[in-house]
């Protein structure tokens, strides 16, 4: 009698761990089969946002080609007037969008705009800042919050025109600025952007400008009335042309790069998926084994 309830126990044990192991591979397999379902609704998610970003583009990239060559000639303009650094307060606008998800497009500007901030008072100058996005606003405002004075988002729920341009301009032309400098990205191509860094000319620039200098410059075009008649209207409509040639250029940069990322995303999924899918079989094969051990311990038990 002793003899048979030794061997009913050293029988049972190898089925009561098998049981515990069973138990074990059925939670990390439940575990696995979420994680790749999960993954499985990212990889969807961002392979959508990607042809949404790619018919974005399309508009953006169609109204950046009918836009710049109306922004170009006033620019041109300008960039023959006389230039000096001098000290003195000045105005630092950065151009950013309002959704995340694009690369490193807003990081860039925010990383100049601190950059120029650093440098400015390092010398002593007064800095006030102006954003256009919020991510802008997101990125600056921990470290830079005391140097804001204006800030203007959801500028992307439209689509971006003259008028949304020349309302913003004639904000920044009441402020009087000093010294402005603009930073923005601009497009190259599908995989490459530029951020740069622009000074645009103040009216209290130009006051200060040798007159002759700025006489030759402006010769080049003929003003009716006189240039000194329209001048202020046209440095307002240089303000306005800035402002809306850097706006639809960082529209494309971010749908260009959104849909990169979301490509690499993708990718990413994929990858992992087809980790996880592998662990899955793996555990579940070693599940089946597991099983096959247990119907044969219990065959072997018995019969003996």
């Amino acid at each position: 009698m002793a003899g048979m309830l030794g061997r009913l126990v050293r029988a049972e044990a190898p089925v009561l761990g098998a049981n515990a192991l069973q138990a074990r591979n059925a939670g990390s397999l439940k575990i696995v089969k979420e994680r790749m379902r999960s993954v499985a609704a990212i990889q969807k998610i961002t392979k959508a946002m990607k042809m949404v970003a790619a018919a974005k583009m399309k508009g953006d990239q169609r109204r950046m080609e009918l836009g710049m060559p109306f922004c170009t000639p006033v620019q041109a303009l300008f960039q023959r007037l006389p230039r000096e650094d001098k000290a003195g307060p000045i105005t630092i606008l950065g151009v950013t969008s309002d959704k995340g998800l694009c690369g490193g497009v807003n990081s860039v500007v925010n990383k100049n705009c601190r950059l120029i901030i650093l440098a400015e008072e390092a010398k002593g100058n007064a800095v006030s800042v102006k954003l256009m996005g919020g991510k802008g606003e997101a990125g600056l405002k921990r470290i830079f919050g005391d140097r804001f004075t204006s800030s203007y988002g959801e500028i992307a729920k439209l689509p971006w025109n003259f008028v949304t341009a020349s309302i913003i301009a004639d904000r920044i032309a009441s402020s009087n600025p000093e010294r402005l400098k603009m930073v923005h990205n601009t497009f190259v191509n599908m995989a490459v952007y530029d951020t740069a860094v622009k000074s645009l000319c103040t009216k209290a620039e130009a006051k200060s400008m040798d007159k002759a200098e700025w006489s030759k410059a402006m010769d080049v075009y003929t003003f009716e009335p006189a240039v000194f008649e329209v001048w202020d209207d046209l440095h307002e409509f240089y303000y306005g042309a800035s402002l809306f040639g850097a706006q639809l250029q960082s529209a494309v940069c971010e749908q260009s790069q959104r849909m990169s990322a979301m490509e690499n995303a993708s990718k990413n999924a994929g990858e992992m998926l087809d980790k996880l899918t592998l662990i899955y079989n793996r555990a579940r094969q070693a599940k089946i084994t597991t099983e096959l051990c247990e119907i044969i311990s219990g065959a072997a038990a018995a019969t003996g």
